[in-house]
């Protein structure tokens, strides 16, 4: 058995959208304190995370109820390294994943875009038709290696998160598959339990077996 870890470090200077992460240190051995504590500031949507429903749907199922079926269980990792705008149907539908419940997307932001500290002016996303084909092909959980998976075209309307997050699907994002081969794995992700919120951070990891 070889686990993959597609977890991104959380750090002050990390890749992120709006705030980067913050850290106070609370006691120190250093200073003479009984132990070493820190406190963090972060948001849902740090590093490697999950949106839920509520991201985008008010009243929709929030992070601490979506079904962990989803996230654990078998996945494909699927070579998108070709595609140089956005993922369209057309390329779901020659990656030939009918009947998959769990995708993550293996992208040029792999080793370009999210190898950086700042957003890029551009990046490889999920384009509407592509949306509708995850939804209509039953796709539980889609994932991708950016910030976000929408297009760098739509973010100022979010066409692929209201049409996923609308239809109950779970989005997975800055997911890292540099070092990873496409092909199948297990997936164990497990977003942190923050009651009511509108996503988490996770740690994902990809089991393959010999």
């Amino acid at each position: 058995m070889r686990i993959h870890d597609i977890t991104l470090p959380i750090h002050p200077e990390m890749l992120h959208w709006g705030r980067r992460p913050e850290i106070e240190i609370v006691e120190s051995l250093a200073n003479g304190d009984a132990s070493n504590v820190t406190r963090w500031r972060i948001g849902a949507h740090t590093g490697t995370h999950v949106d839920a429903p509520a991201h985008f749907v008010d009243g929709a199922t929030p992070i601490d109820r979506v079904s962990l079926d989803s996230l654990v269980g078998p996945a494909v990792v699927v070579d998108m390294t070709h595609v140089e705008g956005d993922v369209t149907a057309v390329d779901l539908e020659k990656a030939g994943i009918d009947g998959e419940q769990r995708v993550l997307l293996k992208t040029r932001n792999s080793a370009g875009p999210l190898k950086e500290t700042e957003r890029a002016p551009s990046w490889v996303g999920l384009a509407p038709d592509a949306a509708e084909w995850v939804i209509e092909h039953g796709v539980e959980l889609i994932g991708i290696d950016y910030l976000t998976i929408e297009s760098h075209r739509r973010t100022d309307t979010w066409d692929a998160h209201h049409a996923l997050l609308g239809a109950g699907v779970l989005i997975l994002e800055n997911a890292d598959l540099d070092a990873v081969a496409p092909g199948r794995y297990e997936l164990v992700c497990l977003p942190a339990k923050l009651a009511d919120a509108d996503a988490s951070f996770a740690r994902a990891i990809l089991i393959e077996r010999d």
